[in-house]
């Protein structure tokens, strides 16, 4: 009896040099990747904006596909960079998402229409902590949002902004520096006032 065919996945950068000369090659790219920036678009931006994100992403990626760098199997950091630069386009959006929800305790997706995927909220962390990401430089916000939200390593950060690692460490150094003061002056306001 037959064994059946084993199913291999085509690494990201064959899909890409395949679809300089079959332009629908670069669909399984979309397949593969869109639902992840949608997910990280939501977060970022609300689920109105998300869906501008991907296709805007989405349709820089596909003109500019000749320029990818083959020797990266994988392109989830070029998407994220291209990603991360269509929202610092929107950076005010983003920051006043994050201070409204700062005011109001509510978190801007659940009024614009529900929760997102998977019941979660895109925001679920507390006050003090949102403050602290509205109150990041854009380029501290981008490299710990991708880490924490995207997943992405110090590496594939680096790739996909376009800066060294060391770079990536220093932003994530004082991100993180800037949300423990949040927290613990809320821990130390709350003690005082309990």
């Amino acid at each position: 009896m037959p064994q059946p065919a084993a199913t291999v996945e085509v690494a990201d950068a064959e899909l890409i040099r395949r679809s300089w000369q079959e332009p629908e090659a670069f669909a399984a790219v979309f397949d593969r990747h869109a639902p992840q920036l949608h997910r990280y678009a939501v977060r970022r931006l609300g689920r109105d904006a998300a869906e501008d994100i991907v296709s805007d992403t989405f349709l820089a990626a596909f003109q500019n596909r000749h320029r990818y760098g083959l020797e990266h199997t994988d392109a989830r950091p070029w998407l994220y960079g291209i990603a991360s630069n269509v929202i610092g386009k929107r950076r005010r959006d983003e920051v006043t998402r994050y201070r409204a929800y700062v005011r109001g305790g509510v978190d801007p997706v659940e009024i614009t229409g529900g929760l997102v995927e998977d019941n979660v909220t895109t925001l679920t962390v507390n006050q003090p902590l949102v403050a602290a990401l509205a109150g990041l430089k854009s380029g501290d916000r981008d490299v710990l949002l991708l880490i924490a939200w995207a997943g992405l390593s110090y590496e594939e950060v680096a790739l996909a902004l376009d800066i060294p690692v060391g770079t990536v460490r220093s932003r994530l150094n004082r991100a993180r520096k800037k949300a423990r003061q949040a927290l613990e002056n809320t821990v130390w306001k709350d003690s005082l006032d309990g």
